[in-house]
Protein backbone atom coordinates (compact mmCIF):
# COMPACT_ATOMS: atom_id res chain seq x y z
CA UNK A 1 0.00 0.00 0.00
CA UNK A 2 2.84 2.38 0.76
CA UNK A 3 4.29 1.91 -2.73
CA UNK A 4 0.92 2.62 -4.35
CA UNK A 5 0.38 5.79 -2.34
CA UNK A 6 3.88 7.01 -3.17
CA UNK A 7 3.23 6.64 -6.87
CA UNK A 8 -0.07 8.53 -6.67
CA UNK A 9 1.52 11.37 -4.72
CA UNK A 10 4.42 11.59 -7.17
CA UNK A 11 2.12 11.71 -10.17
CA UNK A 12 0.00 14.37 -8.51
CA UNK A 13 3.03 16.55 -7.93
CA UNK A 14 4.13 16.13 -11.52
CA UNK A 15 0.72 17.19 -12.80
CA UNK A 16 0.92 20.37 -10.73
CA UNK A 17 4.44 21.04 -11.97
CA UNK A 18 3.31 20.72 -15.57
CA UNK A 19 1.17 23.83 -15.13
CA UNK A 20 4.20 26.00 -14.36
CA UNK A 21 6.72 27.43 -16.81
CA UNK A 22 9.72 25.25 -17.71
CA UNK A 23 12.04 27.37 -15.54
CA UNK A 24 9.65 27.16 -12.58
CA UNK A 25 9.21 23.42 -13.17
CA UNK A 26 12.97 22.85 -13.23
CA UNK A 27 13.44 24.86 -10.05
CA UNK A 28 10.65 22.97 -8.30
CA UNK A 29 12.06 19.61 -9.29
CA UNK A 30 15.61 20.35 -8.24
CA UNK A 31 14.70 22.06 -4.99
CA UNK A 32 11.82 19.91 -3.75
CA UNK A 33 12.47 16.49 -5.16
CA UNK A 34 15.19 13.94 -5.40
CA UNK A 35 14.40 12.96 -8.99
CA UNK A 36 17.08 11.23 -11.03
CA UNK A 37 17.00 9.86 -14.57
CA UNK A 38 19.13 6.92 -15.60
CA UNK A 39 19.68 7.28 -19.34
CA UNK A 40 21.58 5.70 -22.22
CA UNK A 41 21.11 2.27 -20.73
CA UNK A 42 20.22 -1.25 -21.79
CA UNK A 43 17.94 -2.20 -18.92
CA UNK A 44 16.87 -5.75 -18.12
CA UNK A 45 13.91 -5.05 -15.90
CA UNK A 46 12.90 -8.56 -14.88
CA UNK A 47 9.32 -7.45 -15.53
CA UNK A 48 7.66 -9.77 -18.06
CA UNK A 49 5.27 -7.02 -19.12
CA UNK A 50 8.20 -4.73 -20.02
CA UNK A 51 11.37 -6.86 -20.24
CA UNK A 52 13.69 -4.18 -21.63
CA UNK A 53 13.91 -0.40 -21.31
CA UNK A 54 16.28 2.51 -21.91
CA UNK A 55 15.39 4.95 -19.14
CA UNK A 56 14.54 4.72 -15.44
CA UNK A 57 13.23 7.67 -13.42
CA UNK A 58 13.52 7.61 -9.63
CA UNK A 59 12.15 9.88 -6.94
CA UNK A 60 13.57 9.61 -3.46
CA UNK A 61 14.00 5.85 -2.95
CA UNK A 62 11.54 4.52 -5.54
CA UNK A 63 11.07 4.14 -9.26
CA UNK A 64 8.40 6.40 -10.77
CA UNK A 65 8.84 5.66 -14.49
CA UNK A 66 10.43 3.05 -16.75
CA UNK A 67 10.46 3.40 -20.51
CA UNK A 68 12.18 4.53 -23.66
CA UNK A 69 14.32 7.54 -24.57
CA UNK A 70 11.45 10.05 -24.75
CA UNK A 71 11.12 9.87 -20.95
CA UNK A 72 14.30 11.94 -20.67
CA UNK A 73 12.50 15.15 -21.70
CA UNK A 74 9.64 14.84 -19.21
CA UNK A 75 11.64 15.70 -16.09
CA UNK A 76 13.58 18.93 -16.68
CA UNK A 77 15.93 19.80 -13.86
CA UNK A 78 16.33 16.19 -12.76
CA UNK A 79 19.80 14.79 -12.13
CA UNK A 80 21.09 12.69 -15.03
CA UNK A 81 22.96 9.42 -14.56
CA UNK A 82 24.52 8.29 -17.84
CA UNK A 83 24.95 4.51 -18.10
CA UNK A 84 27.11 4.87 -21.23
CA UNK A 85 25.17 2.13 -23.02
CA UNK A 86 25.96 -0.47 -20.33
CA UNK A 87 23.69 -3.22 -19.01
CA UNK A 88 21.54 -2.32 -16.03
CA UNK A 89 20.08 -5.02 -13.78
CA UNK A 90 17.99 -4.95 -10.61
CA UNK A 91 20.30 -4.71 -7.61
CA UNK A 92 21.72 -8.06 -6.60
CA UNK A 93 20.30 -9.59 -3.43
CA UNK A 94 22.57 -12.06 -1.66
CA UNK A 95 20.30 -14.27 0.39
CA UNK A 96 22.96 -15.99 2.50
CA UNK A 97 25.74 -14.04 4.15
CA UNK A 98 27.55 -14.11 7.47
CA UNK A 99 28.34 -10.46 7.03
CA UNK A 100 30.60 -9.65 9.97
CA UNK A 101 32.55 -12.89 9.52
CA UNK A 102 33.05 -12.08 5.87
CA UNK A 103 33.97 -8.48 6.60
CA UNK A 104 36.52 -9.64 9.18
CA UNK A 105 38.40 -11.58 6.49
CA UNK A 106 39.00 -8.32 4.62
CA UNK A 107 41.01 -6.78 7.43
CA UNK A 108 42.57 -9.77 9.18
CA UNK A 109 45.15 -12.43 8.34
CA UNK A 110 44.87 -13.77 4.80
CA UNK A 111 45.43 -17.53 4.62
CA UNK A 112 42.84 -18.23 1.95
CA UNK A 113 44.51 -19.39 -1.22
CA UNK A 114 47.50 -20.98 0.53
CA UNK A 115 48.31 -23.94 -1.69
CA UNK A 116 50.90 -25.63 0.52
CA UNK A 117 51.61 -26.23 4.19
CA UNK A 118 54.68 -24.04 3.84
CA UNK A 119 52.74 -21.10 2.44
CA UNK A 120 50.04 -21.44 5.11
CA UNK A 121 52.65 -21.37 7.88
CA UNK A 122 54.62 -18.58 6.21
CA UNK A 123 51.58 -16.30 6.02
CA UNK A 124 50.97 -16.81 9.73
CA UNK A 125 54.61 -16.17 10.57
CA UNK A 126 54.68 -12.94 8.54
CA UNK A 127 51.43 -11.73 10.10
CA UNK A 128 52.67 -12.31 13.66
CA UNK A 129 55.79 -10.21 13.09
CA UNK A 130 53.84 -6.96 13.46
CA UNK A 131 51.30 -8.16 16.02
CA UNK A 132 51.18 -6.99 19.66
CA UNK A 133 51.67 -9.68 22.28
CA UNK A 134 48.47 -11.47 23.41
CA UNK A 135 46.42 -10.20 20.44
CA UNK A 136 44.35 -12.96 18.87
CA UNK A 137 45.05 -14.20 15.36
CA UNK A 138 41.64 -14.97 13.93
CA UNK A 139 39.81 -15.32 10.61
CA UNK A 140 42.06 -16.95 8.07
CA UNK A 141 39.69 -18.94 5.87
CA UNK A 142 42.08 -21.79 4.94
CA UNK A 143 41.29 -24.83 2.80
CA UNK A 144 43.37 -27.96 3.36
CA UNK A 145 42.22 -29.33 -0.01
CA UNK A 146 44.45 -26.68 -1.59
CA UNK A 147 47.51 -28.56 -0.30
CA UNK A 148 46.33 -32.13 -0.84
CA UNK A 149 43.92 -32.71 2.04
CA UNK A 150 46.20 -32.96 5.09
CA UNK A 151 44.60 -31.26 8.09
CA UNK A 152 46.69 -28.57 9.79
CA UNK A 153 48.19 -29.30 13.20
CA UNK A 154 48.95 -27.12 16.21
CA UNK A 155 52.61 -28.11 15.82
CA UNK A 156 52.67 -26.26 12.48
CA UNK A 157 51.98 -22.93 14.13
CA UNK A 158 52.94 -23.15 17.82
CA UNK A 159 56.56 -22.07 17.41
CA UNK A 160 55.49 -18.97 15.45
CA UNK A 161 52.65 -17.98 17.80
CA UNK A 162 54.15 -18.36 21.26
CA UNK A 163 52.74 -15.02 22.42
CA UNK A 164 49.43 -14.95 20.54
CA UNK A 165 46.29 -17.09 20.65
CA UNK A 166 45.49 -18.44 17.17
CA UNK A 167 42.09 -19.63 15.98
CA UNK A 168 41.70 -19.84 12.20
CA UNK A 169 38.56 -21.07 10.48
CA UNK A 170 38.42 -23.34 7.49
CA UNK A 171 36.72 -21.61 4.58
CA UNK A 172 33.40 -23.37 5.31
CA UNK A 173 33.40 -22.21 8.97
CA UNK A 174 32.69 -25.76 10.17
CA UNK A 175 36.25 -26.51 11.21
CA UNK A 176 39.12 -24.51 12.75
CA UNK A 177 42.73 -24.87 13.80
CA UNK A 178 43.72 -23.64 17.26
CA UNK A 179 47.22 -23.33 18.65
CA UNK A 180 48.22 -24.71 22.05
CA UNK A 181 47.57 -21.38 23.77
CA UNK A 182 43.93 -21.45 22.70
CA UNK A 183 43.49 -25.11 23.63
CA UNK A 184 44.76 -24.31 27.10
CA UNK A 185 42.54 -21.22 27.44
CA UNK A 186 39.52 -23.27 26.36
CA UNK A 187 40.38 -26.09 28.77
CA UNK A 188 40.74 -28.66 25.99
CA UNK A 189 42.94 -31.55 27.15
CA UNK A 190 43.46 -35.18 26.27
CA UNK A 191 40.53 -36.03 28.53
CA UNK A 192 38.06 -33.50 27.13
CA UNK A 193 35.22 -35.36 25.39
CA UNK A 194 33.93 -34.23 22.02
CA UNK A 195 30.58 -32.47 22.50
CA UNK A 196 27.39 -33.62 20.79
CA UNK A 197 27.44 -32.39 17.22
CA UNK A 198 31.17 -31.72 17.26
CA UNK A 199 34.55 -33.39 17.10
CA UNK A 200 37.91 -32.72 18.76
CA UNK A 201 40.37 -34.22 16.27
CA UNK A 202 43.08 -36.29 17.99
CA UNK A 203 46.35 -37.92 16.99
CA UNK A 204 47.26 -41.59 17.43
CA UNK A 205 48.07 -40.91 21.10
CA UNK A 206 44.70 -39.31 21.80
CA UNK A 207 46.14 -35.78 22.02
CA UNK A 208 44.15 -32.91 20.50
CA UNK A 209 45.75 -31.81 17.22
CA UNK A 210 44.20 -28.35 17.42
CA UNK A 211 41.55 -29.07 14.77
CA UNK A 212 38.01 -28.59 16.07
CA UNK A 213 34.87 -29.42 14.08
CA UNK A 214 31.42 -27.82 14.37
CA UNK A 215 30.11 -27.76 17.96
CA UNK A 216 33.60 -28.45 19.32
CA UNK A 217 34.48 -24.92 18.15
CA UNK A 218 32.02 -23.58 20.73
CA UNK A 219 34.59 -24.41 23.40
CA UNK A 220 36.68 -21.62 21.89
CA UNK A 221 33.84 -19.29 20.90
CA UNK A 222 32.87 -19.21 24.59
CA UNK A 223 36.18 -17.49 25.42
CA UNK A 224 36.70 -15.57 22.19
CA UNK A 225 37.14 -11.81 22.78
CA UNK A 226 34.47 -9.47 21.47
CA UNK A 227 35.35 -6.76 18.99
CA UNK A 228 36.04 -3.34 20.43
CA UNK A 229 33.70 -0.56 19.20
CA UNK A 230 36.48 0.71 16.93
CA UNK A 231 37.13 -2.77 15.50
CA UNK A 232 33.42 -3.28 14.94
CA UNK A 233 33.07 -0.04 12.95
CA UNK A 234 36.15 -0.79 10.85
CA UNK A 235 34.98 -4.33 10.13
CA UNK A 236 31.43 -3.32 9.27
CA UNK A 237 32.43 -0.48 6.96
CA UNK A 238 34.87 -2.73 5.09
CA UNK A 239 32.05 -5.21 4.51
CA UNK A 240 29.69 -2.53 3.22
CA UNK A 241 32.28 -1.35 0.72
CA UNK A 242 32.85 -4.93 -0.46
CA UNK A 243 29.13 -5.39 -1.02
CA UNK A 244 28.73 -2.17 -2.98
CA UNK A 245 31.75 -2.90 -5.16
CA UNK A 246 30.07 -6.16 -6.16
CA UNK A 247 26.64 -4.73 -6.93
CA UNK A 248 25.00 -6.12 -3.79
CA UNK A 249 22.16 -3.84 -2.73
CA UNK A 250 20.63 -6.16 -0.15
CA UNK A 251 21.74 -9.07 2.02
CA UNK A 252 19.89 -11.69 4.01
CA UNK A 253 22.28 -11.95 6.92
CA UNK A 254 22.69 -14.95 9.18
CA UNK A 255 24.35 -13.43 12.21
CA UNK A 256 24.89 -13.48 15.92
CA UNK A 257 22.58 -11.67 18.30
CA UNK A 258 25.38 -9.34 19.42
CA UNK A 259 25.88 -8.00 15.90
CA UNK A 260 22.31 -6.71 15.67
CA UNK A 261 23.43 -3.65 17.63
CA UNK A 262 26.25 -3.14 15.13
CA UNK A 263 23.71 -2.92 12.30
CA UNK A 264 21.36 -0.66 14.28
CA UNK A 265 24.20 1.71 15.13
CA UNK A 266 25.39 1.79 11.52
CA UNK A 267 21.88 2.61 10.33
CA UNK A 268 21.53 5.43 12.85
CA UNK A 269 24.88 6.85 11.73
CA UNK A 270 24.16 6.57 8.00
CA UNK A 271 26.74 3.82 7.43
CA UNK A 272 24.24 1.09 6.50
CA UNK A 273 24.28 1.59 2.73
CA UNK A 274 22.76 -1.76 1.73
CA UNK A 275 19.43 -3.22 2.80
CA UNK A 276 19.55 -6.00 5.37
CA UNK A 277 17.11 -8.74 6.34
CA UNK A 278 18.62 -10.07 9.56
CA UNK A 279 18.30 -13.69 10.73
CA UNK A 280 19.71 -14.27 14.23
CA UNK A 281 20.34 -17.86 15.21
CA UNK A 282 17.35 -19.83 16.43
CA UNK A 283 18.51 -19.93 20.04
CA UNK A 284 17.56 -16.24 20.17
CA UNK A 285 13.91 -16.80 19.20
CA UNK A 286 12.47 -15.48 22.46
CA UNK A 287 14.72 -12.41 22.47
CA UNK A 288 13.82 -11.67 18.86
CA UNK A 289 10.10 -11.92 19.61
CA UNK A 290 10.50 -9.52 22.53
CA UNK A 291 12.55 -7.07 20.45
CA UNK A 292 9.96 -7.05 17.66
CA UNK A 293 7.17 -6.58 20.19
CA UNK A 294 8.90 -3.48 21.54
CA UNK A 295 10.45 -2.05 18.39
CA UNK A 296 8.64 -3.56 15.42
CA UNK A 297 10.11 -5.53 12.53
CA UNK A 298 12.09 -2.64 11.08
CA UNK A 299 11.97 -0.96 7.68
CA UNK A 300 13.31 -1.26 4.14
CA UNK A 301 16.89 -0.75 5.35
CA UNK A 302 17.01 -3.07 8.37
CA UNK A 303 14.32 -5.59 9.13
CA UNK A 304 13.76 -8.72 11.14
CA UNK A 305 11.42 -11.68 10.90
CA UNK A 306 13.46 -14.86 10.47
CA UNK A 307 15.78 -17.17 12.39
CA UNK A 308 18.62 -19.45 11.28
CA UNK A 309 19.36 -23.03 12.30
CA UNK A 310 22.22 -25.36 11.36
CA UNK A 311 21.44 -29.07 11.26
CA UNK A 312 24.77 -30.50 10.11
CA UNK A 313 28.25 -29.42 9.08
CA UNK A 314 29.91 -29.34 5.68
CA UNK A 315 31.25 -31.59 2.95
CA UNK A 316 34.74 -30.12 3.20
CA UNK A 317 34.95 -30.78 6.94
CA UNK A 318 33.37 -34.28 6.56
CA UNK A 319 30.67 -33.26 9.03
CA UNK A 320 27.72 -33.13 6.61
CA UNK A 321 25.34 -35.95 7.65
CA UNK A 322 24.92 -38.68 5.01
CA UNK A 323 23.31 -42.10 5.02
CA UNK A 324 26.48 -43.70 3.67
CA UNK A 325 30.06 -43.15 4.91
CA UNK A 326 32.45 -40.76 3.21
CA UNK A 327 34.47 -42.39 0.46
CA UNK A 328 37.74 -40.93 1.74
CA UNK A 329 36.88 -41.28 5.46
CA UNK A 330 34.86 -44.53 5.65
CA UNK A 331 34.77 -44.48 9.45
CA UNK A 332 32.30 -41.57 9.45
CA UNK A 333 29.14 -40.49 7.68
CA UNK A 334 29.12 -37.11 9.43
CA UNK A 335 26.69 -36.22 12.18
CA UNK A 336 23.75 -33.99 13.05
CA UNK A 337 24.37 -31.04 15.32
CA UNK A 338 21.40 -31.90 17.54
CA UNK A 339 18.75 -34.56 18.07
CA UNK A 340 15.91 -34.43 15.56
CA UNK A 341 13.20 -34.08 18.22
CA UNK A 342 15.05 -31.03 19.58
CA UNK A 343 15.27 -29.62 16.05
CA UNK A 344 11.57 -30.13 15.41
CA UNK A 345 10.59 -28.51 18.69
CA UNK A 346 12.71 -25.40 18.08
CA UNK A 347 11.47 -25.04 14.49
CA UNK A 348 7.84 -25.42 15.56
CA UNK A 349 8.27 -22.79 18.26
CA UNK A 350 9.83 -20.28 15.86
CA UNK A 351 7.19 -21.02 13.21
CA UNK A 352 4.38 -20.56 15.74
CA UNK A 353 5.80 -17.14 16.59
CA UNK A 354 5.59 -16.23 12.91
CA UNK A 355 9.27 -16.36 12.04
CA UNK A 356 10.64 -17.40 8.68
CA UNK A 357 12.95 -20.40 9.00
CA UNK A 358 16.35 -20.54 7.29
CA UNK A 359 17.88 -24.00 7.66
CA UNK A 360 21.41 -25.16 6.85
CA UNK A 361 21.46 -28.73 5.55
CA UNK A 362 24.14 -30.38 3.41
CA UNK A 363 24.05 -34.18 3.66
CA UNK A 364 21.29 -36.33 2.17
CA UNK A 365 20.16 -37.64 5.56
CA UNK A 366 20.03 -34.10 6.91
CA UNK A 367 17.91 -32.81 4.05
CA UNK A 368 15.52 -35.75 4.31
CA UNK A 369 15.01 -35.00 8.00
CA UNK A 370 14.43 -31.29 7.32
CA UNK A 371 11.99 -31.95 4.49
CA UNK A 372 10.04 -34.41 6.62
CA UNK A 373 9.50 -31.61 9.11
CA UNK A 374 8.70 -29.10 6.36
CA UNK A 375 6.51 -31.29 4.16
CA UNK A 376 3.32 -29.52 5.20
CA UNK A 377 4.84 -26.03 5.08
CA UNK A 378 6.77 -25.86 1.81
CA UNK A 379 10.39 -24.88 1.22
CA UNK A 380 12.47 -22.55 -0.91
CA UNK A 381 15.78 -23.84 -2.28
CA UNK A 382 18.53 -21.51 -1.12
CA UNK A 383 21.77 -22.52 -2.82
CA UNK A 384 25.24 -21.10 -3.32
CA UNK A 385 26.42 -21.53 -6.93
CA UNK A 386 30.05 -20.60 -6.25
CA UNK A 387 30.33 -23.66 -4.02
CA UNK A 388 29.77 -25.85 -7.08
CA UNK A 389 32.91 -24.61 -8.82
CA UNK A 390 34.88 -24.67 -5.57
CA UNK A 391 33.77 -27.99 -4.05
CA UNK A 392 33.78 -29.54 -7.50
CA UNK A 393 37.59 -29.68 -7.32
CA UNK A 394 37.52 -32.45 -4.69
CA UNK A 395 33.90 -33.49 -3.97
CA UNK A 396 34.16 -36.80 -5.84
CA UNK A 397 36.77 -38.14 -3.44
CA UNK A 398 34.43 -37.32 -0.55
CA UNK A 399 31.25 -39.04 -1.69
CA UNK A 400 32.00 -40.77 -5.02
CA UNK A 401 30.70 -40.22 -8.53
CA UNK A 402 27.29 -41.83 -8.00
CA UNK A 403 26.20 -39.53 -5.19
CA UNK A 404 27.53 -36.49 -7.06
CA UNK A 405 24.68 -36.72 -9.54
CA UNK A 406 22.42 -35.13 -6.94
CA UNK A 407 24.86 -32.39 -5.98
CA UNK A 408 24.10 -28.72 -6.77
CA UNK A 409 21.23 -29.75 -9.10
CA UNK A 410 20.37 -26.24 -10.24
CA UNK A 411 18.79 -27.15 -13.57
CA UNK A 412 16.77 -29.98 -12.06
CA UNK A 413 15.36 -27.58 -9.50
CA UNK A 414 14.43 -25.01 -12.14
CA UNK A 415 12.94 -27.72 -14.36
CA UNK A 416 10.79 -28.85 -11.41
CA UNK A 417 9.52 -25.25 -11.03
CA UNK A 418 11.09 -24.97 -7.60
CA UNK A 419 11.70 -21.50 -6.21
CA UNK A 420 15.51 -21.33 -6.51
CA UNK A 421 17.38 -18.54 -4.77
CA UNK A 422 21.10 -17.74 -4.82
CA UNK A 423 23.55 -16.45 -2.26
CA UNK A 424 27.24 -16.58 -1.47
CA UNK A 425 27.47 -17.87 2.12
CA UNK A 426 30.12 -15.18 2.54
CA UNK A 427 32.73 -15.54 4.08
CA UNK A 428 32.65 -19.15 2.86
CA UNK A 429 32.59 -17.90 -0.73
CA UNK A 430 33.23 -14.42 -2.19
CA UNK A 431 30.50 -11.80 -1.94
CA UNK A 432 30.37 -11.67 -5.74
CA UNK A 433 27.04 -12.34 -7.48
CA UNK A 434 28.73 -12.16 -10.89
CA UNK A 435 31.07 -14.98 -9.85
CA UNK A 436 28.03 -16.92 -8.69
CA UNK A 437 26.30 -16.37 -12.02
CA UNK A 438 29.46 -17.54 -13.79
CA UNK A 439 29.54 -20.66 -11.61
CA UNK A 440 25.89 -21.52 -12.21
CA UNK A 441 26.08 -20.97 -15.96
CA UNK A 442 29.44 -22.61 -16.72
CA UNK A 443 30.11 -24.92 -13.72
CA UNK A 444 33.82 -24.61 -14.54
CA UNK A 445 35.73 -25.59 -11.42
CA UNK A 446 38.35 -23.22 -10.03
CA UNK A 447 41.20 -25.61 -10.81
CA UNK A 448 40.50 -25.38 -14.54
CA UNK A 449 39.98 -29.13 -14.86
CA UNK A 450 36.36 -28.98 -16.03
CA UNK A 451 36.29 -26.53 -18.97
CA UNK A 452 32.95 -27.93 -20.16
CA UNK A 453 31.46 -27.86 -16.69
CA UNK A 454 31.43 -30.10 -13.63
CA UNK A 455 28.21 -32.17 -13.82
CA UNK A 456 27.49 -30.07 -16.93
CA UNK A 457 23.89 -31.24 -17.32
CA UNK A 458 23.07 -29.00 -14.32
CA UNK A 459 24.15 -25.76 -16.04
CA UNK A 460 21.46 -23.09 -16.22
CA UNK A 461 20.89 -20.01 -18.38
CA UNK A 462 22.15 -16.53 -17.58
CA UNK A 463 18.59 -15.28 -17.17
CA UNK A 464 17.77 -18.03 -14.67
CA UNK A 465 20.87 -17.16 -12.67
CA UNK A 466 20.09 -13.43 -12.71
CA UNK A 467 16.53 -14.12 -11.58
CA UNK A 468 17.84 -16.24 -8.71
CA UNK A 469 19.87 -13.24 -7.49
CA UNK A 470 17.06 -10.70 -7.96
CA UNK A 471 13.40 -11.66 -8.44
CA UNK A 472 13.53 -14.96 -6.59
CA UNK A 473 15.49 -13.57 -3.66
CA UNK A 474 13.01 -10.72 -3.31
CA UNK A 475 10.21 -13.30 -3.14
CA UNK A 476 12.08 -15.35 -0.56
CA UNK A 477 12.43 -12.24 1.60
CA UNK A 478 8.74 -11.25 1.32
CA UNK A 479 9.68 -8.32 -0.90
CA UNK A 480 8.21 -9.28 -4.25
CA UNK A 481 6.19 -6.02 -4.20
CA UNK A 482 9.20 -3.88 -3.33
CA UNK A 483 12.34 -5.29 -4.91
CA UNK A 484 13.80 -7.74 -7.43
CA UNK A 485 12.69 -6.00 -10.63
CA UNK A 486 12.96 -2.56 -12.17
CA UNK A 487 9.38 -1.33 -12.35
CA UNK A 488 7.25 1.54 -11.15
CA UNK A 489 6.66 1.64 -7.42
CA UNK A 490 9.59 -0.54 -6.44
CA UNK A 491 12.72 0.46 -4.59
CA UNK A 492 15.29 2.09 -6.88
CA UNK A 493 18.04 -0.50 -6.36
CA UNK A 494 20.08 -1.16 -9.51
CA UNK A 495 23.50 -2.26 -10.68
CA UNK A 496 25.34 -1.26 -13.86
CA UNK A 497 27.90 -3.76 -15.16
CA UNK A 498 30.71 -3.48 -17.66
CA UNK A 499 29.50 -6.08 -20.20
CA UNK A 500 26.19 -7.47 -21.37
CA UNK A 501 26.23 -10.92 -19.75
CA UNK A 502 23.24 -11.99 -21.85
CA UNK A 503 25.33 -11.61 -25.02
CA UNK A 504 28.97 -12.42 -24.19
CA UNK A 505 30.40 -15.94 -24.00
CA UNK A 506 29.49 -17.44 -20.59
CA UNK A 507 33.12 -18.14 -19.70
CA UNK A 508 33.83 -14.38 -19.94
CA UNK A 509 31.33 -13.50 -17.20
CA UNK A 510 34.02 -14.06 -14.59
CA UNK A 511 35.82 -10.95 -15.89
CA UNK A 512 32.79 -8.64 -15.85
CA UNK A 513 32.99 -5.74 -13.39
CA UNK A 514 30.42 -3.71 -11.51
CA UNK A 515 30.58 -0.12 -12.73
CA UNK A 516 27.92 1.40 -10.51
CA UNK A 517 25.71 0.40 -7.60
CA UNK A 518 22.55 2.39 -6.89
CA UNK A 519 20.58 1.89 -3.68
CA UNK A 520 17.38 3.79 -3.08
CA UNK A 521 18.11 6.01 -6.07
CA UNK A 522 21.49 7.07 -4.66
CA UNK A 523 24.78 6.20 -6.32
CA UNK A 524 26.56 4.35 -3.53
CA UNK A 525 29.51 3.10 -5.60
CA UNK A 526 31.12 4.03 -8.91
CA UNK A 527 34.15 2.21 -10.27
CA UNK A 528 37.05 4.49 -11.17
CA UNK A 529 34.80 7.06 -12.85
CA UNK A 530 34.21 4.44 -15.54
CA UNK A 531 30.84 5.89 -16.50
CA UNK A 532 31.80 9.57 -16.46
Amino acid sequence: MMSFLKIIISCGLLLVSACASQDEQSETLTENHDIKILVNAKIWTGNDAQPWAEVVVTENERIIAVGEKELETKYPGAEIIDAKGKLVLPGFIDNHTHFMDGAATLISIKTQGSDSKQEFVSRIQNYVNDLPEDEWIAGGSWDHEMWGGELPHKNWVDEHTQNNPLFLLRTDMHMAIANSIVLELAGITKDTPSPEGGLIVRDENGEATGVLKDNAMNLVWNIFPKLTPEQSIRTFDAGIQEALENGVTQIHNMGSWDNIETFKKAKAEGRLKIRTYYFPYIGNTDKLAEMIKNEGKGDDWLRFGGVKELVDGSLGSTTAWFYEPYSDEPDTNGFPLMQMDVLKASLEKAHTLGFQLAIHGIGDQTNDEILRIFEEIGAIASVQPYHAIDDGRWAEKRIGAERLSGTYPFKSLFDANAMVTFGSDWSVAPLEPLSGIYGAVTRRTLDGKNPDGWVPEQRITVEQAVKAYTINNAYAGFQEDDAGTIEVGKLADMVIISENIFEIAPEKIIDVKVDMTIVGGQVMYERSNELK
